[in-house]
């Protein structure tokens, strides 16, 4: 007899078998995060953190499908967005999340590798939440994903 698999792609990302841990505090089924990422193994490691605690994760890999997403889809509770992308920088999209009617007051967290003060200067002045620099701790991250999205959720 062959084993089912629990199992489910997330857009080309296996997300992990095991059921989110219903003890976890930050669990929070409803809640959707959109992973703007073109590193396949950040991308699957933060749909790992994410799904574990109980978040409905979106992946996408490029700033051009993101872009679609924006214009078409209803608001995640929060978007993790890589600043080098392919096609759209991820720069250009925060600036028309910002422009979106509805998508406009979504938090966003930047996960990149660019550490330079004159970048993260720019991210905030675009109006990201918060801005993480690869390589990250995990447990930090997700509780940064967690704050986001349970302000967003009082709000």
């Amino acid at each position: 007899m062959k084993p089912e698999s629990t199992a489910a792609p997330v857009s080309g990302v296996a997300a992990p078998a095991a059921a989110p841990d219903p003890s976890a505090p930050e669990a929070r089924p409803a809640q959707e995060v959109l992973v703007v990422e073109d590193d396949m193994v950040v991308s699957r490691l933060v749909t790992h953190l994410l799904t574990r605690r109980g978040y409905k994760v979106q992946h996408v890999a490029d700033g051009l499908r993101a872009q679609q997403i924006v214009a078409t889809d209803p608001k995640p509770a929060v978007v993790v967005l890589d600043v080098m992308l392919p096609y759209v920088s991820g720069f250009e999209l925060m600036s028309q999340i910002r422009r979106t009617p509805g998508w406009d007051d979504v938090p966003v967290i930047v996960l990149t590798s660019k550490s330079h003060e004159s970048d993260i200067l720019r991210a905030f002045d675009s109006g990201v939440n918060d801005y993480v620099v690869k390589p990250f701790r995990p447990e930090e991250f997700v509780a940064r994903v967690r704050r986001l999205a349970e302000t967003r959720r009082a709000a």
